[in-house]
């Protein structure tokens, strides 16, 4: 069975087209990582939401890295394996606002 190919990092001009697509996230350079807050009336709504990312997260074998304080989530996508943002991050991105 022939290895996955290995996963790039977005170039700057994919990395601009990918946030005028998710205007909900944000560039962190930081992190090298994209990054969304996602607030729920309370703390059980905000567990909810991340047990549904989390379920989404584990189809995809991408996960993200996040916090969670009372109703509030902060969530970073980053493509370790790439060094920065990938196509993958893209994706969980869209499927998480599709959940927000």
């Amino acid at each position: 069975m022939a290895s996955p190919s290995p996963v790039a990092p977005l170039d700057q001009e994919e990395l601009a087209q990918a946030l005028a697509a998710l205007p909900a996230w944000e560039h962190d350079p930081s992190r090298a990582a994209l990054y969304r807050r996602v607030v729920k009336p309370d703390f059980p709504a905000a567990m909810a939401f991340m047990v549904q990312v989390g379920f989404a997260a584990e189809r995809l074998d991408h996960h993200p890295e996040w916090s969670n304080v009372y109703n509030r989530v902060d969530i970073w996508l980053t493509t370790h394996d790439a060094g920065g943002i990938s196509t993958r991050d893209v994706t969980l991105a869209g499927i998480i606002d599709s959940l927000a």
